[in-house]
Protein backbone atom coordinates (compact mmCIF):
# COMPACT_ATOMS: atom_id res chain seq x y z
CA UNK A 1 0.00 0.00 0.00
CA UNK A 2 1.39 3.75 -0.85
CA UNK A 3 3.00 5.82 1.85
CA UNK A 4 3.31 2.25 4.29
CA UNK A 5 5.95 1.00 5.18
CA UNK A 6 7.42 -1.69 7.83
CA UNK A 7 10.33 -1.01 9.59
CA UNK A 8 11.55 -0.73 13.84
CA UNK A 9 10.59 1.54 16.07
CA UNK A 10 14.07 2.70 16.58
CA UNK A 11 14.55 3.08 12.36
CA UNK A 12 11.01 4.95 12.77
CA UNK A 13 12.58 7.42 14.83
CA UNK A 14 15.23 8.11 12.60
CA UNK A 15 13.34 8.07 10.13
CA UNK A 16 10.66 10.84 11.53
CA UNK A 17 13.83 12.77 12.85
CA UNK A 18 14.65 13.39 8.93
CA UNK A 19 11.05 14.26 8.18
CA UNK A 20 10.34 16.36 10.84
CA UNK A 21 12.94 19.23 10.00
CA UNK A 22 15.76 17.67 12.59
CA UNK A 23 19.02 19.94 12.69
CA UNK A 24 21.23 17.91 14.44
CA UNK A 25 21.56 14.32 16.20
CA UNK A 26 24.11 13.62 18.10
CA UNK A 27 24.32 10.35 19.92
CA UNK A 28 26.99 7.53 20.61
CA UNK A 29 26.10 3.51 19.85
CA UNK A 30 24.51 0.94 22.84
CA UNK A 31 21.98 -1.70 22.58
CA UNK A 32 19.21 -1.83 22.46
CA UNK A 33 19.27 1.91 20.52
CA UNK A 34 22.15 1.53 18.59
CA UNK A 35 19.33 1.31 14.78
CA UNK A 36 18.63 5.16 15.63
CA UNK A 37 22.07 6.22 15.08
CA UNK A 38 22.95 3.37 12.42
CA UNK A 39 19.80 4.02 10.06
CA UNK A 40 20.91 8.12 9.99
CA UNK A 41 24.40 6.99 9.21
CA UNK A 42 23.21 4.88 5.97
CA UNK A 43 20.01 7.43 5.05
CA UNK A 44 22.83 10.29 4.60
CA UNK A 45 20.26 13.19 5.63
CA UNK A 46 22.93 15.75 5.53
CA UNK A 47 23.55 15.02 1.58
CA UNK A 48 19.34 15.48 1.39
CA UNK A 49 18.36 18.19 4.10
CA UNK A 50 21.42 19.31 5.50
CA UNK A 51 20.80 17.49 8.37
CA UNK A 52 24.08 16.81 10.72
CA UNK A 53 24.50 13.64 11.87
CA UNK A 54 27.35 12.67 14.58
CA UNK A 55 28.52 9.77 16.50
CA UNK A 56 30.33 11.98 19.24
CA UNK A 57 33.08 10.05 21.37
CA UNK A 58 30.90 9.62 24.44
CA UNK A 59 27.51 10.11 25.39
CA UNK A 60 28.67 13.22 27.59
CA UNK A 61 30.20 14.81 24.41
CA UNK A 62 26.87 13.92 22.74
CA UNK A 63 24.32 15.79 25.41
CA UNK A 64 26.82 18.86 25.06
CA UNK A 65 26.82 18.81 21.60
CA UNK A 66 22.84 18.96 21.98
CA UNK A 67 23.37 21.46 24.29
CA UNK A 68 25.38 24.26 22.03
CA UNK A 69 22.57 23.39 18.94
CA UNK A 70 19.98 24.23 20.89
CA UNK A 71 21.32 27.35 22.49
CA UNK A 72 21.53 28.52 18.17
CA UNK A 73 17.52 28.16 18.03
CA UNK A 74 18.42 24.58 16.12
CA UNK A 75 16.16 21.51 16.13
CA UNK A 76 18.56 18.73 17.46
CA UNK A 77 18.76 15.30 19.32
CA UNK A 78 20.10 12.69 20.77
CA UNK A 79 19.60 9.13 21.90
CA UNK A 80 20.74 6.25 24.09
CA UNK A 81 19.95 3.39 26.58
CA UNK A 82 19.54 3.58 29.59
CA UNK A 83 23.31 3.71 31.42
CA UNK A 84 23.77 5.86 28.44
CA UNK A 85 21.20 8.01 29.41
CA UNK A 86 22.57 8.33 33.13
CA UNK A 87 25.37 9.16 32.00
CA UNK A 88 24.25 12.70 29.40
CA UNK A 89 21.90 13.83 33.27
CA UNK A 90 24.19 16.56 33.91
CA UNK A 91 24.05 17.87 30.49
CA UNK A 92 20.08 17.31 30.74
CA UNK A 93 20.07 19.46 34.04
CA UNK A 94 22.43 22.26 32.18
CA UNK A 95 19.52 21.74 29.16
CA UNK A 96 16.73 22.77 31.89
CA UNK A 97 18.55 25.18 33.70
CA UNK A 98 19.17 27.10 30.51
CA UNK A 99 15.46 27.05 29.43
CA UNK A 100 16.29 25.23 26.06
CA UNK A 101 14.29 23.09 23.75
CA UNK A 102 15.41 19.26 22.60
CA UNK A 103 14.83 15.92 21.86
CA UNK A 104 15.84 12.80 23.79
CA UNK A 105 15.16 9.36 23.39
CA UNK A 106 15.71 6.56 25.59
CA UNK A 107 15.08 3.00 24.79
CA UNK A 108 15.44 1.83 27.88
CA UNK A 109 17.29 -1.43 29.02
CA UNK A 110 17.40 -3.46 32.51
CA UNK A 111 19.73 -2.57 35.13
CA UNK A 112 20.66 -1.42 37.94
CA UNK A 113 24.70 -0.53 36.29
CA UNK A 114 25.49 -2.53 32.41
CA UNK A 115 22.77 -4.85 33.88
CA UNK A 116 21.51 -6.28 30.66
CA UNK A 117 20.51 -5.60 26.79
CA UNK A 118 16.84 -7.14 27.06
CA UNK A 119 13.91 -4.16 27.67
CA UNK A 120 13.06 -2.47 30.54
CA UNK A 121 10.86 0.34 32.23
CA UNK A 122 12.94 0.51 35.10
CA UNK A 123 14.27 4.82 33.80
CA UNK A 124 10.67 6.00 35.14
CA UNK A 125 11.91 7.56 38.14
CA UNK A 126 14.79 8.62 36.48
CA UNK A 127 12.62 9.98 33.52
CA UNK A 128 9.71 11.64 35.85
CA UNK A 129 11.36 13.09 38.21
CA UNK A 130 14.48 14.71 37.17
CA UNK A 131 17.60 11.97 36.85
CA UNK A 132 19.89 15.65 37.37
CA UNK A 133 20.47 17.25 40.10
CA UNK A 134 18.25 20.98 40.47
CA UNK A 135 14.25 21.36 40.41
CA UNK A 136 12.75 20.23 36.72
CA UNK A 137 11.19 17.97 34.54
CA UNK A 138 10.84 16.81 31.11
CA UNK A 139 8.25 15.99 28.98
CA UNK A 140 8.46 12.28 28.73
CA UNK A 141 6.26 10.68 26.01
CA UNK A 142 6.02 6.87 26.03
CA UNK A 143 5.15 5.20 23.20
CA UNK A 144 3.56 2.03 22.33
CA UNK A 145 3.62 1.27 19.08
CA UNK A 146 6.12 1.81 16.21
CA UNK A 147 3.74 4.45 14.21
CA UNK A 148 3.85 6.22 18.12
CA UNK A 149 7.73 6.36 18.14
CA UNK A 150 7.83 8.20 14.49
CA UNK A 151 4.59 10.11 15.78
CA UNK A 152 6.51 11.39 18.95
CA UNK A 153 9.50 12.65 17.09
CA UNK A 154 7.63 15.55 15.45
CA UNK A 155 5.14 16.15 18.72
CA UNK A 156 8.25 16.37 21.49
CA UNK A 157 10.22 19.05 19.20
CA UNK A 158 6.84 20.69 18.72
CA UNK A 159 6.02 20.76 22.62
CA UNK A 160 10.04 21.58 23.53
CA UNK A 161 9.87 24.50 21.71
CA UNK A 162 6.68 25.48 22.74
CA UNK A 163 7.39 25.72 26.55
CA UNK A 164 11.51 25.85 26.47
CA UNK A 165 11.59 22.13 28.55
CA UNK A 166 13.82 19.22 26.69
CA UNK A 167 11.48 16.29 25.78
CA UNK A 168 11.78 12.90 26.18
CA UNK A 169 10.49 9.78 24.62
CA UNK A 170 10.79 6.96 26.85
CA UNK A 171 10.42 3.61 25.50
CA UNK A 172 12.03 0.25 25.79
CA UNK A 173 13.81 -2.70 24.25
CA UNK A 174 10.38 -4.18 22.73
CA UNK A 175 9.05 -1.07 20.97
CA UNK A 176 12.71 0.05 19.95
CA UNK A 177 13.38 -3.44 18.03
CA UNK A 178 9.89 -5.03 17.07
CA UNK A 179 8.84 -4.05 13.34
CA UNK A 180 5.32 -2.90 12.41
CA UNK A 181 3.86 -1.10 9.61
CA UNK A 182 3.12 2.56 9.86
CA UNK A 183 2.97 6.11 7.79
CA UNK A 184 5.88 8.03 8.28
CA UNK A 185 5.37 12.06 8.45
CA UNK A 186 5.28 14.13 5.79
CA UNK A 187 8.73 15.80 4.86
CA UNK A 188 9.04 19.39 6.82
CA UNK A 189 11.76 21.70 5.77
CA UNK A 190 14.41 22.54 8.23
CA UNK A 191 13.88 26.44 9.75
CA UNK A 192 15.48 29.01 8.32
CA UNK A 193 17.85 31.48 9.99
CA UNK A 194 15.23 34.28 9.75
CA UNK A 195 12.50 31.45 10.95
CA UNK A 196 14.84 30.87 13.78
CA UNK A 197 15.30 34.65 14.41
CA UNK A 198 11.95 35.36 14.61
CA UNK A 199 10.55 32.24 16.79
CA UNK A 200 13.57 31.74 19.02
CA UNK A 201 14.46 35.86 19.97
CA UNK A 202 16.18 34.01 23.15
CA UNK A 203 19.17 32.47 21.18
CA UNK A 204 22.31 33.04 20.28
CA UNK A 205 22.90 34.98 17.34
CA UNK A 206 26.10 33.94 16.15
CA UNK A 207 27.23 37.73 15.54
CA UNK A 208 31.01 37.99 16.20
CA UNK A 209 33.12 40.92 16.54
CA UNK A 210 30.54 42.13 19.51
CA UNK A 211 28.60 40.84 22.58
CA UNK A 212 26.15 38.02 21.56
CA UNK A 213 22.42 39.64 21.73
CA UNK A 214 21.63 36.49 24.36
CA UNK A 215 24.17 34.75 26.74
CA UNK A 216 22.90 31.15 27.87
CA UNK A 217 23.85 29.68 30.89
CA UNK A 218 22.66 27.66 33.31
CA UNK A 219 24.53 29.52 36.11
CA UNK A 220 23.15 32.37 38.63
CA UNK A 221 25.27 33.39 41.62
CA UNK A 222 22.40 35.64 42.43
CA UNK A 223 20.44 33.64 45.04
CA UNK A 224 17.13 35.57 44.72
CA UNK A 225 17.34 35.45 40.93
CA UNK A 226 17.98 31.99 41.03
CA UNK A 227 15.21 31.58 42.78
CA UNK A 228 12.95 33.94 40.54
CA UNK A 229 14.52 31.90 37.12
CA UNK A 230 12.89 28.43 39.15
CA UNK A 231 9.53 29.98 39.88
CA UNK A 232 8.96 31.32 36.69
CA UNK A 233 10.26 27.50 35.18
CA UNK A 234 7.46 26.32 37.41
CA UNK A 235 5.14 28.23 36.02
CA UNK A 236 5.68 26.86 33.09
CA UNK A 237 5.56 23.36 34.43
CA UNK A 238 1.93 24.19 35.39
CA UNK A 239 0.64 24.94 32.34
CA UNK A 240 2.03 22.00 31.18
CA UNK A 241 0.38 19.82 33.25
CA UNK A 242 -3.07 22.01 32.77
CA UNK A 243 -3.14 21.56 29.19
CA UNK A 244 -0.92 18.75 27.64
CA UNK A 245 -1.47 15.69 29.44
CA UNK A 246 -2.48 12.62 26.91
CA UNK A 247 -3.86 9.06 27.89
CA UNK A 248 -5.85 6.50 25.83
CA UNK A 249 -8.28 4.18 27.36
CA UNK A 250 -9.57 0.64 26.61
CA UNK A 251 -12.91 -1.05 27.60
CA UNK A 252 -12.83 1.34 30.77
CA UNK A 253 -16.61 2.88 30.25
CA UNK A 254 -17.71 -0.09 32.59
CA UNK A 255 -15.00 -1.12 33.99
CA UNK A 256 -14.72 -2.90 37.68
CA UNK A 257 -11.05 -3.11 37.50
CA UNK A 258 -8.90 -0.87 35.78
CA UNK A 259 -5.04 -1.45 34.59
CA UNK A 260 -2.76 1.32 34.40
CA UNK A 261 0.59 0.57 31.93
CA UNK A 262 2.87 2.43 29.43
CA UNK A 263 4.95 1.44 26.65
CA UNK A 264 5.36 -2.49 25.78
CA UNK A 265 3.49 -3.47 29.25
CA UNK A 266 0.04 -1.62 27.84
CA UNK A 267 0.36 -3.57 24.91
CA UNK A 268 0.45 -6.54 26.94
CA UNK A 269 -2.41 -5.50 29.31
CA UNK A 270 -4.70 -5.12 26.17
CA UNK A 271 -5.24 -8.91 26.08
CA UNK A 272 -4.97 -9.56 29.12
CA UNK A 273 -8.39 -6.89 29.50
CA UNK A 274 -9.66 -9.24 26.54
CA UNK A 275 -8.85 -12.50 28.48
CA UNK A 276 -10.23 -11.04 32.25
CA UNK A 277 -13.42 -9.48 29.65
CA UNK A 278 -13.97 -13.56 28.46
CA UNK A 279 -14.03 -14.17 31.89
CA UNK A 280 -17.03 -11.79 33.06
CA UNK A 281 -14.18 -10.07 35.01
CA UNK A 282 -14.95 -6.37 33.73
CA UNK A 283 -11.41 -5.12 33.27
CA UNK A 284 -10.14 -2.18 32.01
CA UNK A 285 -6.76 -0.20 30.60
CA UNK A 286 -5.48 3.11 31.34
CA UNK A 287 -2.56 3.85 29.25
CA UNK A 288 -0.37 7.01 29.95
CA UNK A 289 1.03 8.55 27.02
CA UNK A 290 2.60 11.60 29.09
CA UNK A 291 4.44 10.31 31.94
CA UNK A 292 5.13 13.65 32.54
CA UNK A 293 2.34 15.27 32.84
CA UNK A 294 0.96 12.43 34.54
CA UNK A 295 -2.48 11.88 33.92
CA UNK A 296 -3.48 11.88 37.25
CA UNK A 297 -6.85 13.40 37.43
CA UNK A 298 -7.98 10.90 34.63
CA UNK A 299 -6.99 8.41 37.47
CA UNK A 300 -8.33 9.52 39.88
CA UNK A 301 -11.83 9.67 38.10
CA UNK A 302 -11.84 6.18 38.08
CA UNK A 303 -12.17 5.96 41.80
CA UNK A 304 -15.75 6.34 41.65
CA UNK A 305 -15.95 3.27 39.67
CA UNK A 306 -13.31 0.43 40.06
CA UNK A 307 -12.89 -1.28 42.83
CA UNK A 308 -9.26 -1.32 42.35
CA UNK A 309 -6.36 -0.59 40.29
CA UNK A 310 -3.04 -3.15 39.15
CA UNK A 311 -0.30 -1.44 37.61
CA UNK A 312 2.00 -3.21 35.79
CA UNK A 313 5.53 -2.55 34.58
CA UNK A 314 8.66 -4.36 33.50
CA UNK A 315 10.29 -2.79 36.83
CA UNK A 316 9.67 -3.78 40.71
CA UNK A 317 7.46 -0.59 41.17
CA UNK A 318 7.81 3.33 40.30
CA UNK A 319 5.08 4.35 38.08
CA UNK A 320 2.98 2.30 40.79
CA UNK A 321 3.45 5.23 43.09
CA UNK A 322 2.51 8.23 41.14
CA UNK A 323 -1.05 5.77 40.71
CA UNK A 324 -1.06 5.46 44.44
CA UNK A 325 -0.55 9.79 44.63
CA UNK A 326 -3.45 10.27 42.05
CA UNK A 327 -6.36 7.78 44.08
CA UNK A 328 -4.89 9.39 47.32
CA UNK A 329 -5.97 5.67 49.40
CA UNK A 330 -9.82 5.90 47.80
CA UNK A 331 -8.83 2.42 45.96
CA UNK A 332 -6.40 0.07 46.81
CA UNK A 333 -3.62 -0.04 44.28
CA UNK A 334 -1.15 -3.35 43.72
CA UNK A 335 1.98 -3.73 41.29
CA UNK A 336 2.68 -6.45 38.81
CA UNK A 337 6.30 -6.31 37.44
CA UNK A 338 8.97 -8.55 35.97
CA UNK A 339 12.84 -7.60 35.76
CA UNK A 340 15.94 -8.79 34.10
CA UNK A 341 14.58 -8.54 30.59
CA UNK A 342 11.45 -11.01 31.17
CA UNK A 343 8.35 -9.81 29.20
CA UNK A 344 5.61 -11.02 31.53
CA UNK A 345 2.71 -13.00 29.49
CA UNK A 346 -1.02 -11.71 29.34
CA UNK A 347 -2.05 -14.60 31.04
CA UNK A 348 0.42 -13.78 33.98
CA UNK A 349 -1.59 -10.23 34.62
CA UNK A 350 -4.36 -11.89 34.63
CA UNK A 351 -4.00 -14.23 37.49
CA UNK A 352 -2.17 -10.67 38.91
CA UNK A 353 -5.22 -8.62 39.18
CA UNK A 354 -7.13 -12.03 40.28
CA UNK A 355 -4.84 -11.83 43.49
CA UNK A 356 -5.06 -7.99 43.36
CA UNK A 357 -8.83 -7.92 43.83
Amino acid sequence: MKGIHLMKGNEAIAHAAIRCGCDGYFGYPITPQSEILETLMEEKPWESTGMVCLQAESEVAAINMVFGGASCGKKVMTSSSSPGVSLKQEGVSYLCGADLPCLIVNIMRGGPGLGTIQPSQSDYFQSTKGGGHGDYHLIVLAPNSVQEMADFVGLGFDLSFKYRIPALILSDGVIGQMMEKLRLPAFKPRATEEEIARDCPWALSGRTGMRPQNIISSLELDPAIMEKRNLERHERYRKVEATEVRYDTFMCDDAEFLIVAFGCAARICQKSVELLREQGIKAGLLRPITLWPFPKKAIEGYCRQVRSILTVELNSGQMVEDVRLAVDGKVPVGHYGRMGGIVPTPEEIVEALKKNS
